[in-house]
């Protein structure tokens, strides 16, 4: 007996499965409306003034420290140069065991007595107005920077390493500032005193220079190879090598000053995230405190809407934190720097009080210092 099939159209079907829902793309969403700044913005103009004044400025001690050891290894009899005691800001380990030494003892280090009052300097403009010494001052910063803008014209656009390999290769300056931190903290205040007193210790600055000076094959690729990388990966020294830069960063998560994003007038146009040289993610932050925000005020220079983003104080009995004006930023820095160096100055802290005679004797041989190592008689005496 034949069955017989019966088939309806799709049309006589009931319509009981509901259609799917149109996805909406984000591009469709409202925007907000855009409330565009009334103020000019100067803070790129007055940073970069900064770092411009402050790289002629150590051009120009470096050019008088090598007139300095020049007059030394010519063997000149005439009238000695004054030796800048600003050379000591580019010893930054000297400037923390004379830091340890003035700790334990009470007295400032008689050599490179400057390179810890520049730390304490550097240290305490990190602190109040976070990592700005790297954005502000720093002259390897300010060649950074340059590098980076010569990538951007070359290539349109920095490139940004993904995260599975930026956040290991940030570590690495925490990694090398914590073997410096271990090495000083394990020495004792007479060991640091006989490792400043040693020929090395007294001619580092000398050895530093030769450094340069000599540089060979090695020292000259690594060069290459930092300068190239700085081109393609912006502030590529500062941002995953630089332990200086790593002590700063830490200083700075206590510092009271934070860039703070307002949602309610931000736009959501994520520029600020693409100027920002520390890749951090500010169009999704509230408050930026993470340590490698250098101050540079980048993202609130190129920010198009009225009070969305800005660099802030908390202040007492104000319900809301307080706008920092560019100029009252750049006249702290400029206050810190002067008033600790010159402090330093009137107080009889700032040269090294090293006779004539043992430079004469040291500069000339200055590759010949070696480097004391732990158990070295010399650092008992």
């Amino acid at each position: 007996m034949a069955t017989s099939i019966q088939t309806e159209s799709l049309t006589d079907l009931p319509r009981t499965f509901p259609l799917p829902a149109a996805r909406i793309s984000p591009k469709a969403r409202p925007k907000k409306k855009l409330v565009r700044r009334i103020e000019r913005d100067y803070s790129q103009i007055v940073r970069r003034t900064f770092q411009v004044v402050f790289l002629a400025w150590n051009v120009y001690l470096g050019g008088l420290f090598y007139s300095w050891v020049r007059h030394f290894e010519t063997g000149a009899t005439a009238q000695t140069p004054v030796r800048p005691p600003g050379v000591e800001g580019w010893l930054p380990i000297a400037g923390m065991m004379n830091f340890k030494y003035w700790l334990l003892t009470g007295h400032v280090a008689p050599v490179h007595p400057a390179a810890m009052f520049l730390l304490i300097t550097f240290v305490a403009i990190s602190f109040l107005f976070r990592k700005a010494f790297c954005s502000w001052l720093c002259p390897i910063g300010t060649i950074s920077e340059a590098l980076a803008r010569l990538g951007q014209k070359l290539f349109r656009h920095n490139f940004r390493l993904h995260r599975w390999i930026d956040i290991p290769l940030r570590g690495l300056k925490y990694l090398l500032l914590g073997f410096f931190v271990w090495a000083v903290s394990s020495m004792s205040a007479s060991a640091i005193a006989s490792f400043m007193h040693s020929p090395y210790g007294v001619i580092a600055d000398v050895k530093m220079l030769n450094f340069f000076r000599h540089l060979g094959e090695v020292g000259l690729i690594v060069l290459g190879v930092l300068v190239v990388a700085s081109i393609f990966v912006q502030n590529f020294w500062c941002r995953y090598l630089c332990p200086y830069g790593a002590l700063l960063g830490l200083t700075s998560i206590f510092s009271p000053a934070r860039i703070r994003r307002n949602p309610d007038a931000c736009i959501d146009c994520a520029k600020c995230a693409k100027a920002c040289p520390s890749s951090l993610p500010v169009d999704k932050l509230i408050t930026i405190k993470s340590a490698e925000c250098t101050g540079c005020l980048e993202c609130v220079a190129v920010c198009p809407a009225q009070d969305a983003l800005a660099l802030v104080l908390p202040v007492p009995a104000v319900e809301r934190p307080q706008k920092l004006p560019v100029w009252a930023m750049a006249a702290g820095i400029a206050v810190l720097f002067v008033g600790i160096v010159g402090y330093a100055k009137t107080a009889g802290f700032w040269n090294t009080n090293v006779p004539r005679r043992v430079y004469m004797e040291l500069v000339p041989n200055a590759d010949q210092a070696s480097h004391p190592m732990p158990g070295d008689p010399a650092l008992n005496e």
